[in-house]
Formats: C-alpha cells, structure tokens, sequence
C-alpha cells in the first residue's frame, strides 16, 4: 500500500519578493509574477530531485535522515517510492533511461531500470570503498562524475586519504581521481557545452568552483567561481540552465548567476533549499527540494541537459 503523504492545499509565495542584482536579466528566465509552490512537505532532509521520464513523466527525491525516497506526481502528490532508500542522497537519469543514484548508506553509485531492479555501478577506488557519494552528473560521451564528501549517515571511518571528486567510465569500468581540491565536495554540474564542470564545496571554502574540462577526461586547473556571502548559507546543489547560467541552493532559495559568476538574483523559498532540477513535460519547471518539503515555480528557461 502507498503512503500519500501531501498537504491539503498548496501554498503559494508570491515571487514579487524575487530580488534581483540584475531586473531585466532576471525577468528573462523568471516570470516577476511567478509563485513558488509547496507541493508537500513530511520529508526531514529533502534532497537529490529528478525528473524521469518513466510512466509518462514525474519527480523522484530523496528523504535522507529518514531512509525512504518520495514520488511526485500532479495527480497524486507525494507518495513513498522506496521505504529503504540505502539514504540515498543526489539522483540521475542516465542517456540510458536509468535512475543513477549516489547511495550514501550503501558507499556506492547504483542504478534503477524501469522494472525496478536496481544494481551497483561503482563501490570502490582503488580496492577501497567511498564514504558517502553525494551527486552525480553525465558527460554526452556517458562518463558519470561524482562527489565523495564524508557525510555518511552511519558515521562509518572513511577508507580515503580525502573528501574528493571522481569520474567512472561505465565502457572501461575505470574509475579516477579528478579533484583533491576540496573540502567537503557536494553539488556538480556541466556548462552547456561541456567545455567547464562546476562543483560546490559546502565546508569551510563555502564556494563554487569551475575547471576546464579536458580532452583526455582530466580537469584543468579550478578556479572560484562563486564565494557565497553572508546570509546565503552554503552552496549545495548546483545546476545549469540552456543559456550557461548557474542556479545554486542555499540558505533562503535559490541563487543564480551569470557565466561569468556576476549575481543575476534570488528566488526566495521558506525552507533552506538543499537541490534543484528541472521537470515537467517541456521542462520549464524548477522543483526545489527544501528542508522538510517539496516546491516547484514555473521558469521561462530550460535546464542545460535534457
């Protein structure tokens, strides 16, 4: 039997409280009239949204302190989707159709076909377990890349010399090393043209730093993108929209900026925002996953991978 968990109405936030560093940009990807939208809520630490495309379209997330893993649809609302989730933290669709999640209960990368089988995909580097995947990405050419912060649930002792970034190559089964160059690496995503990967660092850095992607699969030396201020919180979940602007989680919504990190502006939401994705049908809606729910508003522009 399904638990639907929702709240009897929708709460809406009027976006005129929407502050802008830069109005008519702004205005370009967020329509000034647009509302944020509570579309339930009982999670204790909402996280890792994606859109799949199964069964004709809807959002799966993960509730992490909590073990379980929530199902979004217009239809039905919230409804638990898999009661024991391995804390299951940031989610996928692969060029594959599959659900790619980073297990942090189980240290590894797994994936989920439609029928619901689920498999590991990577466990290990080096003969030596991860911590606590946290995020995952695709590159075109179907090379995945993942953060190993230590925020393992289970308080396990880490197997590694350090909290780092990796890349997995499903076709060669070659797992490596691609950054050191963090504290606490949490959130990754691709520009537009694959050409810069963004990653967050929610320890003591508090930024956003973006590398050149290489040839060969290696990262080019980063450089800080992004330091977020006072107030802002933590960068978290990270994404990219078609036009190369980056959207970034924190303490009060949602925070967007340039390609060349000029701040755009913010979309407020009541709950600290840990991650974002894009959905829906002609994926022209955000879904927020913040604190102990789930939001959505309505943009004008689409997310850098479909």
């Amino acid at each position: 039997m399904r638990t639907i968990v929702t709240i009897l109405l929708p709460t809406l936030t009027l976006a005129a409280s929407l502050s802008a560093a830069d109005p008519t940009v702004l205005a370009d990807l967020v329509d000034p009239a647009a509302m944020v939208e509570k579309l339930g809520s009982g999670c204790k630490w909402a996280e890792g949204p994606v859109w799949l495309d199964w069964d004709g379209g809807f959002l799966v997330f993960s509730d992490i302190p909590n073990n379980r893993m929530f199902k979004w649809t217009q239809a039905e609302g919230m409804t638990i989707w898999r009661a024991r989730a391995s804390y299951a933290n940031g989610n996928m669709q692969d060029r594959q159709g599959r659900l790619v999640t980073c297990e942090q209960g189980g240290r590894r990368v797994a994936v989920t076909t439609p029928d619901g089988t689920t498999t590991p995909l990577v466990e290990s580097y080096n003969g030596k377990r991860f911590t606590a995947p946290n995020d995952i990405v695709e590159k075109t050419d179907r090379t995945l890349w993942f953060t190993d912060p230590a925020y393992n649930p289970k308080k396990v002792v880490s197997e590694m010399e350090g909290n780092w970034v990796y890349r997995h190559d499903p076709a060669s089964g070659v797992t490596t090393v691609v950054s050191k160059d963090f504290d606490m690496p949490n959130g990754l995503c691709f520009a537009p043209d694959e050409k810069v990967l963004y990653i967050s660092d929610t320890g003591k850095p508090r930024h956003i730093r973006a590398y050149g992607v290489q040839a060969d699969g290696s990262l080019a030396e980063g450089r800080v993108f992004v330091t977020f201020e006072k107030g802002w919180g933590l960068p978290d979940g990270i994404r990219c929209d078609e036009r190369g602007n980056l959207w970034a989680s924190a303490l009060d919504g949602v925070r967007i900026f340039a390609p060349d990190g000029r701040f755009i502006g913010h979309i407020p939401c009541p709950e600290k925002c840990a991650n974002l994705c894009w959905g829906g049908a002609d994926r022209r809606t955000v879904f927020l996953t913040s604190t102990t729910s789930l939001y959505r508003i309505p943009v004008k522009v689409g997310p850098a991978v479909r």
